[in-house]
């Protein structure tokens, strides 16, 4: 099998905060019926937004407050926090790509209006980089495919597998997490490198 050409271009990190996206069922048990997030920030991928809506999240140990929704709603709820979090929280969350959420961790969300006991639902995100089909050409990469990424600097390192995500709706970016971003003394803007 050939293996495709890497671009060395770089390519913009930003760091994923511990944050929730919800279903329109939990939002209106969380905030009230009817109810609709608010943007105070649209993020890099189209149609995505930090809310000015927050939660608090429990676990069997702690909680963490303020905890940030993302919009718009979805087709079920997902929490993704660090592992550093997860201490905190008292779980044991695995590590995911997003939407998978079978046998994940379970957690408790408060909101002003209510709360949501969730079965399943929180992870740790895997450490992605989105692509549009034209990227991910350029780039010489596939969707579902794992990638070394380079991060330069005075704390550098390589990150293993991280995973590609290819999408037409989705703007190239690479996410890593509070705790990736802190051993990488990364901060959002900074360019990474597949190797």
């Amino acid at each position: 099998m050939m293996r495709l050409k890497r671009s060395k271009e770089p390519i913009v990190a930003n760091v994923s905060n511990r944050h929730l996206h919800l279903s329109r069922k939990d939002l209106e048990t969380l905030f009230g019926p009817g109810y609709q997030l608010s943007n105070i920030k649209n993020l890099v991928q189209p149609g995505q937004y930090a809310c000015k809506e927050t939660v608090q999240i429990v676990g069997p140990k702690g909680k963490l407050e303020t905890v940030r929704v993302i919009g718009p709603v979805r087709k079920q709820t997902q929490v993704e926090i660090s592992k550093t979090d997860s201490f905190v929280l008292g779980l044991n969350p695995p590590v995911r790509d997003s939407g998978d959420l079978a046998g994940s961790s379970p957690i408790k969300i408060i909101g002003p209006k209510g709360t949501v006991e969730l079965k399943e639902g929180c992870i740790i995100a895997k450490r992605h980089i989105h692509f549009t089909p034209k990227d991910a050409e350029r780039f010489g990469v596939k969707d579902k495919e794992m990638l070394r990424v380079r991060v330069e600097g005075e704390r550098g390192l390589i990150f293993e597998n991280v995973l590609c995500r290819v999408r037409e709706d989705m703007a190239l970016e690479c996410h890593i997490d509070t705790d990736e971003a802190n051993a990488a003394g990364l901060k959002n803007g900074d360019l990474v490198r597949i190797v």
